[in-house]
């Protein structure tokens, strides 16, 4: 069984063709929601996001059209920092890294009430 061959056969059967839909509609639908809940952290959350919609596309048009814009949008960005001088680069970087840091900072202070700057402060002053 490779290729679509298993899914044509599921799709040949309405039961088996709205089943098709609600499983990958909902392994898709979770992985985009768990995707963009890890974003802010370090990992993988962007790729889980697109994963998720690649999945949703196999049956849903309008994931289609929701991942091709994603493409697009991330070749521009990706284009647009290519084409940049390398202070700007390193200075996009920086940017990116201390906004992904203070997520994490205040990702944890307001969930679990850990202050990394505080410990990290208390740390120095032994």
């Amino acid at each position: 069984m490779t290729g679509n061959g298993w899914r044509d056969r599921v799709r040949a059967n309405p039961a088996g063709r709205l089943t098709l839909k609600i499983v990958v509609g909902t392994v898709g639908a979770a992985m985009v929601i768990g995707g963009l809940i890890l974003v802010p952290f370090p990992g993988p959350g962007w790729l889980i996001v697109f994963l998720g919609l690649a999945l949703l596309a196999t049956e849903f048009a309008w994931a289609q059209g929701v991942l091709g814009f994603a493409r697009r949008q991330v070749g521009a960005a990706t284009d647009w920092i290519k084409r940049q001088s390398w202070p700007i680069r390193i200075l996009a970087g920086v940017l990116t890294a201390a906004l992904a840091l203070t997520i994490v900072w205040a990702s944890l202070k307001f969930t679990i009430g850990f202050d990394l700057i505080d410990q990290a402060r208390q740390f120095v002053d032994r």
